[in-house]
């Protein structure tokens, strides 16, 4: 696959950020080589990249997401074709790979150029700057995701008639895109956050209402409580999970896309033949190819480049390894794009 690619049109040095190996040196920005980017039948030159929560993780050794070493990190990036293999994929096209294992066993878009199999790869919507595509990148297709799957199963519509929608993490990359993709949509958007001071932002996003997360902390003990939501898209996990399967309305839909909050589900299975209640869990890393494009298409039908800039902040590739810790420890607002190309 890797073979049909003339490698000789980049050079033979160029920067990359190398995700830090457990018990070893730290992350490092290094000169890497053709043979560091891995198999693939597309050869991408890379203008953004963001900072993903898994990125903080791989960056700082926080957790073991990372298969193999050395690897070059980043779980998103876009950027220009110059060659392909690919009947798919042609010189030129302005693509996005989010996801699909990049910076975990597949070298990411931290890196001037990158080497990927061309089915991952989704020509961005002409609507799109790369920058824009960076912005939304895997947080961005993991909201829209979410709201496809509410969206199947006629999801939200609480007692009041309303399409009611709560959002948890909503200060986060996910979160806050779920917020301005699902106030568009026209969802009555519930915001919760443990970050308060953040209300402005959220409203200014669509948010109708902005809670705090420890209100979905502690919902009683019983085995259902007082219904509160229509439908929601969960980035947290664990009790906080638990608690909005427990208080979504009957015939809600709960898309569960995260675990910053834990991996354990305490629940009696009440909610879901009591209330009828469905769980979908979301698939960001690999989903459906038709679904992963599905999405990058609705998001361009309902945002554009103008309205990312509230969203997203962007720093150099040289900044990456300072500020991923800020991710980790819940310090950043939207989204963080990596600016790759000087």
């Amino acid at each position: 696959m890797a073979s049909s690619l003339d490698m000789s049109v980049i050079p033979a040095s160029f920067r990359a950020v190398f995700v830090a190996e457990p018990d070893a040196s730290p992350a490092v920005l290094a000169d890497a080589t053709p043979e560091d980017l891995g198999e693939g039948d597309v050869l991408v030159e890379v203008d953004f990249s963001s900072l993903n929560y898994k990125d903080g993780l791989a960056l700082t050794a926080s957790a073991p997401v990372v298969r193999r070493f050395p690897m070059i990190g980043g779980v998103d990036l876009t950027g220009r074709v110059l060659q392909s293999a690919h009947e798919r994929v042609s010189v030129g096209d302005v693509v996005a790979v989010t996801g699909c294992g990049l910076g975990e066993d597949h070298p990411g878009g931290y890196s001037t150029y990158a080497r990927v199999p061309g089915d991952w790869c989704v020509v961005i919507p002409t609507s799109l700057s790369t920058e824009t595509a960076a912005a939304i990148g895997t947080a961005g297709v993991t909201a829209m995701l979410s709201l496809m799957a509410l969206e199947r199963n006629r999801s939200g519509v609480d007692d009041l008639g309303e399409l009611s929608l709560l959002v948890t993490g909503a200060s986060g990359g996910v979160g806050s895109l779920a917020v301005l993709l699902g106030a568009r949509l026209g969802y009555r958007v519930i915001a919760s956050t443990g970050r308060v001071q953040e209300r402005e932002f959220l409203t200014s996003l669509g948010a109708n209402e902005v809670i705090d997360r420890n209100e979905l902390a502690d919902v009683g003990r019983g085995a259902l409580a007082k219904i509160r939501f229509g439908a929601a898209i969960d980035s947290v996990g664990g009790v906080t999970l638990a608690n909005i399967l427990r208080t979504t309305r009957p015939g809600g839909t709960v898309a569960a896309c995260g675990l910053a909050g834990g991996t354990e589900l305490e629940l009696t299975v009440h909610p879901f033949i009591l209330r009828g209640i469905t769980l979908v869990g979301i698939n960001s890393v690999r989903p459906y190819a038709g679904d992963r494009e599905t999405a990058w298409q609705k998001i361009a039908e309902i945002i554009g480049n103008e309205d990312l800039v509230a969203i997203g902040s962007v720093i150099d590739l040289e900044e990456v390894i300072d500020v991923a810790p800020s991710i980790l420890r819940g310090e950043i607002r939207g989204r963080t794009v990596v600016r790759v190309r000087r």
